[in-house]
């Protein structure tokens, strides 16, 4: 018997690893950045693995501080919060070349993942990103159009999250109230 169970049981450790890891709810090396803003900190985890271009172009502005001082400029409640890409005066930075859009990944935009904004273009996102404060189906690739490419999820601080989104906004969805982002930093 215990022969029989030394068998059984790494083929049934090795068999929950490759399903885990083929449906996608497995991460190895999982990588996590902090957003830390004037209403609190959010921490992402950010998945290369589905969206290495995204997450190399995301951690590149990360690493050269570009997001450091950005705010969260477009606010639409029950949709998402946007930001990475104007200052606290309202200019819009320079940004890098835009990237090639990944968004035939297999991951979804739904509740607290963070996807790249972009323009009417599919291959056009730059330096902005927004997370999803609802599960927005009509943003996967192929409801629509091409999509958006979601590159990673908040894993704490959606509580900050639900609160900018709750934030009053102008006719053009900008706060009322400044929410900036103060930094943001790979925890890993």
């Amino acid at each position: 018997m215990k022969k029989l169970l030394m068998i059984i049981i790494p083929i049934l450790v090795l068999i929950t690893f490759l399903t885990l890891k083929m449906t996608g709810n497995l991460t190895l090396n999982s990588e996590k950045a902090e957003i830390e803003t004037n209403l609190g900190n959010i921490t992402i985890e950010l998945y290369s693995d589905k969206a290495p271009i995204t997450v190399a172009n995301f951690k590149k502005y990360i690493s050269d501080e570009f997001y450091d001082g950005t705010i969260f400029h477009r606010i639409i409640g029950g949709f998402m919060i946007q930001g990475g890409g104007y200052n606290s005066q309202g200019n819009e930075k320079e940004t890098y070349a835009p990237i090639k859009l990944e968004s035939k990944n297999g991951l979804k935009n739904e509740r607290g993942t963070l996807a790249m904004a972009r323009t009417n273009i599919p291959d056009s996102a730059t330096s902005q990103f927004f997370i999803n404060t609802n599960d927005n189906d009509f943003l996967n690739y192929g409801v629509r159009d091409e999509g958006y490419a979601v590159f990673g999820k908040v894993v704490s601080g959606m509580d900050i999250v639900d609160k900018i989104s709750k934030i009053k906004t102008d006719s053009s969805n900008f706060p009322l109230q400044e929410v900036k982002i103060i930094s943001i930093r790979m925890l890993n």
